[in-house]
């Protein structure tokens, strides 16, 4: 194995807006790893190996974008939906290549994605992402380099699906970092009286719907090369791609399952909000019907008894302080209903 870094190079080609180009070329025979300066490198390397493997990470630079299209021969529109970084999954058919969209996760805690444009030649895939740093992708590169199975006995389009598999492989751990959460949060919603439970719900639903927005289209760009003949795709690579279409076909149900199971989670929640309301409103109601007869009393007949008539007639009314044992004992029973409404959980 070789792995070095080439030095920078002046002139127009310099690739001095991406952050990195990485290169690697192999075949039957071994395998080369390098860092590339630039785009006029990347296109001589491509006679020294059988594959070759061109990846772009953070590019921002529309001239660089334009030095890949003249070097590669790759088509206007493609190239400009590289810099398009929303871009739903999706594959078109040129005649001197195939381009293909996916959209790569990155994070297994938020599901958070990036877009991954591919463009499969006769002896490339050039790749463009759109972020710098980790991918899903350093199992290929394990692969290439270890000459792990038969990835280095086989083409420029295996070595296509090789990504593709990576890309929707990745997505399990996803799916499983929201099958745990959703699981916990089943469990609060039954367990906890939280008020921001709902939020969390909210989240997840947003995330599962993100997560929804990703894989359907890459099924339908899977079926397409599975379906459909291309001169850059052999036969024995479209059956691999089948592994991939049942394993894509498998997260959707999966996500579409989740997203069920957050609707749910949120009606429950409502209902289980709107039983303990009332259970509050049915005992507030009978503390209120205990006293309203005894308020109508005294309203009617007043409290105001004369003392002299009777020591037991009001003996408050000459009491030195009086009123202010009455404010307090005001005070006080609201300050009781206050505690025992907190120790309820009812406020």
């Amino acid at each position: 194995m070789s792995t070095e870094n080439s030095p920078a190079t002046n002139g127009p080609n310099k690739a001095e807006n991406c952050s990195l180009i990485a290169w690697v070329g192999y075949g039957p025979d071994g395998y080369e790893e390098l860092t590339l300066s630039s785009v006029a490198e990347a296109k001589e390397k491509l006679a020294k190996y059988p594959v070759n493997w061109i990846n772009v990470e953070a590019c921002k630079d529309p001239q660089i974008f334009d030095q890949f299209r003249i070097a590669f021969n790759l088509h206007e529109l493609a190239v400009e939906d590289c810099t398009t970084v929303h871009q739903r999954s999706k594959v078109e058919d040129y005649k001197t290549h195939l381009f293909i969209v996916t959209r790569m996760p990155l994070n297994v805690e938020t599901g958070h994605t990036e877009q991954l444009g591919m463009f499969l030649g006769e002896r490339f895939v050039l790749c463009f992402q759109d972020e710098e740093g980790g991918d899903c992708l350093d199992t290929v590169r394990d692969r290439i380099r270890r000459g792990y199975g038969a990835i280095r006995t086989q083409g420029s389009d295996y070595l296509c699906y090789a990504i593709i598999d990576a890309v929707v492989d990745a997505y399990f751990p996803v799916l499983n970092n929201l099958s745990e959460r959703i699981d916990g949060l089943e469990d609060e919603i039954l367990e906890s009286d939280r008020r921001d439970i709902s939020a969390e719900i909210h989240k997840l639903k947003r995330e599962v719907l993100t997560l929804r927005r990703a894989v359907w289209p890459l099924r339908d760009a899977i079926n397409t090369l599975v379906r459909d003949s291309h001169p850059f795709l052999s036969d024995t690579t479209r059956i691999y791609l089948r592994d991939c279409y049942d394993h894509i076909a498998r997260i959707i149900d999966l996500v579409e399952m989740y997203r069920e199971l957050t609707i749910d989670m949120m009606d429950i929640h409502l209902s289980m909000v709107n039983n303990r309301m009332n259970e509050i409103i049915k005992v507030l109601t009978v503390v209120t019907t205990i006293f309203i007869p005894p308020t109508f009393i005294a309203g009617v007949y007043g409290m105001n008894f004369n003392p002299e008539a009777s020591p037991f007639n009001m003996p408050e009314l000459n009491w030195y302080y009086g009123y202010f044992g009455a404010i307090g004992l005001m005070v006080f029973t609201s300050i009781a209903i206050l505690a025992f409404l907190k120790l309820k959980k009812w406020i």
